[in-house]
């Protein structure tokens, strides 16, 4: 694969000196065209040590408005980062739309590293590769513009440069223990390298390999297959624009004749005050305590609220939050999405809340907008929302691998009690603001919510992240269920790192 790679091509400097002119034009025109695009660019800069990545990088960034690219160089991650999950701070890097960004090191780096090192074997790297695919195809079809460069010399090329750096008084302290320890594990390197650019080299996000023998060849050669990569993909975008039939409208039209799962629940069930009063003073100091041991293991929560318009979600919150330390959770509510968040992938503003170790981040409403809301007003293609059940997954596994736990409700009332409560809500005053018009409209299309719902916990309640569907007629007995099946939650997971 490095074959042609390490033949040592170069470039005269007279010729360099002719392109460069030329290359810098094209490359201001196309960031500008790029700034009114409708998607992002990501760059990942990859390779072998001494084939000058951070020299290719510092040119592109000369040769570019600086005020249109953000580069990211990820080396060892911070205390912050290590109490997130892995992908975490890539996600928090990555462009908005119209911008580039470039990352020096990546989500590659530290797969292969510990390959390298054998801290993982050739089951654990694929697995890692398999996120990595997962997370580049979800950008991808979002719109995202992947463009990955592998810098490559050959053994004996990367032998003479470091030589040549420790001959040098001035350039000596370049050369570290680690350039010494990593040109002794250099063939070993390759070789899962090769392996790796096999398995993610994909048709949206493929490797360009280049020959980092000469520094005015492979930046020229970078600089010229980014212009390449943004021209034809600008172009592509236009074509898809145009092709593309604005859906306005719900376009699922099949309903179910059967009843669904909301339609099976006993909405009957109910407490009395005095059972209330006990089991939520049982239940609430259950939590206090599995809380705190859970913040001693380093475990995080996730708690996502979903649920019919008055159906309970503020008030089941309100008794999770009393039985908790203020200190320890974070409620976010989720409206619609600023200019900031929607340039960006959609899941991008919910990574931005993922908690620290031992920490509670809770949800009212949540990344399930895509399948419920956005897909039944239309705010969301049919593509966009049927691949988000596939999205949403692979985002819970990966925070619940990284040591989450993810509690899933939807509070469910009939259409007659909550109308009850809307016309209850509007003769008291501090809560009138609860109820709007919107609110009314919502119930015409209850029965396309409903299908929605089904869907949703069909396609997305998992073995590591379920639904739990909760009868809310009765807030009491909804209240009391909620804090149970979180106090179950983390008895489970906790009983499994004792």
């Amino acid at each position: 694969m490095f074959e042609i790679a390490e033949l040592g091509h170069t470039l005269p400097k007279k010729e360099y000196k002719q392109r460069v002119p030329e290359l810098r034009t094209e490359l201001l025109t196309i960031q500008q065209e790029l700034l009114s695009s409708d998607f992002p660019v990501l760059v990942l800069v990859s390779g072998v040590n001494g084939g000058g990545k951070g020299q290719i990088i510092n040119l592109l960034n000369e040769w570019m408005d600086p005020r249109g690219i953000q580069t990211h160089a990820f080396s060892s991650a911070s205390e912050d980062e290590l109490s997130r999950p892995p992908y975490w701070r890539y996600w928090m890097a990555l462009p908005p739309k119209g911008q580039i960004g470039i990352f020096i090191g990546s989500w590659y780096s530290e797969p292969l590293a510990h390959r390298v090192t054998d801290k993982i074997d050739n089951a654990g790297l694929d697995e890692h590769l398999m996120h990595i695919n997962n997370i580049e195809r979800e950008l991808a079809v979002d719109g995202m513009l992947i463009i990955k460069c592998w810098v490559h010399v050959s053994k004996d090329r990367q032998k003479k440069k470091l030589k040549d750096l420790e001959k040098d008084p001035e350039t000596a302290w370049r050369v570290t223990k680690r350039d010494i320890k990593n040109l002794k594990t250099y063939d070993k390197f390759a070789g899962i390298a090769e392996r790796m650019i096999r398995e993610t080299s994909t048709g949206h996000s493929p490797w360009l390999i280049v020959d980092g023998s000469d520094i005015k060849h492979s930046s020229i050669t970078v600089g010229e297959h980014i212009h390449e990569r943004i021209s034809a993909h600008i172009e592509q975008r236009k074509h898809e624009k145009a092709a593309r039939k604005t859906k306005k409208k719900n376009t699922v039209t099949n309903k179910r004749k059967d009843p669904g799962l909301l339609q099976s629940l006993d909405m009957s069930k109910q407490l009395t005050k005095a059972e209330y009063n006990k089991e939520l003073e049982k239940y609430q100091a259950k939590l206090n305590l599995l809380a705190r041991d859970a913040r001693s293991n380093h475990l995080s929560a996730t708690l996502v609220f979903e649920g019919w318009d008055a159906g309970g979600k503020g008030g089941a919150i309100r008794r999770i939050t009393q039985a908790t330390d203020a200190r320890n959770f974070r409620v976010i509510p989720i409206a619609a999405p600023t200019d900031e968040e929607k340039s960006h992938h959609y899941l991008w503003r919910f990574w931005r809340h993922v908690p620290r170790a031992g920490q509670m981040t809770i949800y009212d409403r949540s990344w399930y907008g895509r399948v419920l809301v956005e897909r039944v007003e239309g705010f969301a293609s049919e593509d966009e929302w049927m691949r988000a059940y596939t999205e949403i997954n692979d985002f819970e596994e990966e925070l619940y691998d990284a040591g989450t736990v993810i509690v899933k409700y939807w509070l469910h009332i009939d259409k007659d009690e909550q109308l009850r409560r809307f016309k209850e809500r509007e003769q008291i005053s501090y809560k009138k603001y609860k109820i709007t018009e919107e609110d009314y409209r919502n119930r015409e299309r209850w029965e396309d919510y409903e299908d929605a719902v089904d869907d949703m916990v069909a396609r997305t309640s998992t073995e590591y992240a379920p639904w739990h569907l909760i009868e809310g007629n009765d807030k009491r007995y909804a209240r009391v269920k909620v804090i149970k099946t979180f106090c179950d939650a983390l008895e489970a997971r906790l009983s499994k790192l004792k």
